[in-house]
């Protein structure tokens, strides 16, 4: 559909709106308070009418994508439907008429339900404390190496302990939060279902080593078998595991990253606690640790006194405030009614659907688009479109495509690792049936790369614009008319 901007509608002579012709306020002379070039003698506002108005924005409001409207499979980002009750619960007053600079004796409701839920995190992860102060994933990445940093500072081998490991397969902000604290990175290769190649995980284990990022499942969506070897290897190094839990929905309920080793994690709540997801509302990425890290948590920190739940800064060894004010609570709020509401029996459950949905999609899928890699995947599959490319087609027009199907597209061209990549998360909240309507549109399109690729070439076909330069766009963004 396509929408006309509201100064092409302008008519002159329609109005929504009538307003007096003399004003009771002063006239002021704005080219003696502002330089000239500031100043406009008109505004050129559309002539439109009211009804004309709210169609525009309503129309313009129907072309936006979310998964509210419908299947959402972004792998590796964990698009997951979010439960309105928890909206509802969330904007209650208790919650939204406060301030995170209140004294703690106003809001000890609010305290309590954040000291409650930082428990609830270390039970479902097996930590031993958590913060909820950084406001995304990337934040809780930068927070999990500063306190690597603080650790190694307070041993006395900060200066030595120089270097993180890194998966080659794994997301782009774990290396760039590492290198942000001042640490070097060291790539660790991956093995043919993406995880970590144990072999050159010892070549490159030295005493300068002070920690591995990794995912798991890793971002192949493939658990890491070798995590306990690995745990040894590190733990025998005196290095630390940091682990980044921005694939949790496969686990939930099933394994524990502090069972498997780790000793940091960082949870996104938008992902996988069902909060919305980017451009839908702050992120929130809570911080764990075992108990001989506790002391590095950044401040303030939330405890219980003498009955009372203080939010105090007196943390010994912390690496200090890492934001102005607070959490993003109400985030934390809908995390915590979907814990409550869901229950272990749910949690596990969910991940439980999330798993075998994901391998329901690969296994109808890839005797058409092979699968990445040659193994089980968890909660999302990657497959590679490179065997298109006889007929000009990349894994960019298969997503094209898919628009005009009325499908967001699935993540392309991640981990880098797969060629021509097409990941896809479909969560445990898609029914079976919105599904099969996703293979089928993917098949239909299988089938027209190979009768018809210009179809593909030249997706979507029913947008207001069909192919921007993204990177113009991204680097260049000019939205005046």
């Amino acid at each position: 559909m396509t929408v006309k901007l509201l100064i092409e509608s302008s008519k002159k002579g329609n109005t929504g709106i009538h307003l007096p012709l003399k004003s009771n306020f002063p006239k002021t002379d704005l080219h003696q308070t502002f330089p000239n070039e500031w100043v406009r003698e008109t505004i050129g506002l559309p002539n439109v009418s009211e009804p004309e108005v709210v169609r525009h924005f309503t129309n313009l409001a129907s072309l936006n994508y979310g998964v509210d409207s419908g299947f959402y499979p972004l792998g590796s980002c964990t698009m997951k439907y979010n439960p309105k009750i928890n909206e509802k619960l969330a904007n209650l007053e208790g919650f939204t008429k406060t301030h995170p600079l209140q004294p703690d004796f106003t809001v000890q409701g609010n305290l309590y339900l954040m000291m409650h839920f930082e428990q609830l995190l270390a039970e479902i992860t097996g930590m031993d404390a958590f913060t909820l102060l950084p406001a995304a994933g990337a934040h809780g990445e930068l927070t999990g190496m500063m306190i690597v940093k603080a650790y190694f500072q307070n041993k006395g081998e900060a200066e030595k302990r120089t270097k993180i490991l890194i998966p080659e397969s794994a997301h782009g902000t774990n290396p760039a939060s590492a290198a942000s604290v001042g640490f070097e990175i060291v790539e660790v290769k991956s093995t043919n279902c993406g995880g970590v190649d144990v072999a050159h995980l010892k070549e490159v284990m030295n005493d300068q080593v002070a920690a591995i990022m990794l995912t798991n499942p890793n971002t192949a969506g493939v658990f890491e078998t070798d995590i306990l070897e690995v745990a040894e290897i590190m733990h025998q190094n005196g290095s630390l595991l940091y682990y980044d839990g921005a694939n949790l929905n496969a686990l939930l309920g099933q394994v524990r990253p502090g069972d498997m080793g780790f000793d940091i994690v960082h949870l996104n709540l938008h992902k996988t606690f069902s909060t919305p997801h980017g451009g839908g509302g702050p992120g929130s990425a809570p911080v764990g640790v075992k108990e001989y890290l506790r002391e590095y948590l950044p401040v303030p920190v939330i405890r219980e006194r003498n009955h009372q739940i203080t939010s105090e800064t007196d943390q010994f060894n912390s690496i200090g405030m890492i934001r102005l004010a607070g959490s993003n609570f109400q985030v934390i709020v809908k995390a915590y009614l979907y814990i409550l509401t869901m229950g272990s029996d749910g949690l596990k459950k969910a991940s439980s659907i999330a798993v075998l949905n994901a391998n329901y999609i690969k296994e109808k899928l890839s005797p058409f688009i092979p699968a990445g890699v040659p193994c089980i995947c968890m909660h999302e599959c990657v497959l590679s479109a490179k065997d298109f490319a006889p007929y000009g087609v990349q894994a960019k027009d298969i997503s094209k495509r898919l628009i005009d199907y009325g499908f967001h597209p699935p993540t392309n061209y991640f981990p880098l690792i797969i060629p021509e990549a097409l990941m896809i998360e479909p969560t445990e909240t898609e029914s079976k049936e919105t599904m099969d309507h996703f293979i089928d549109a993917m098949k239909k399109i299988v089938q027209e790369a190979k009768e018809n690729p210009s179809l593909l070439l030249e997706a979507p076909h029913y947008t207001p614009i069909s192919r921007p330069d993204e990177v113009k766009a991204a680097k260049d963004l000019n939205v005046t008319y």
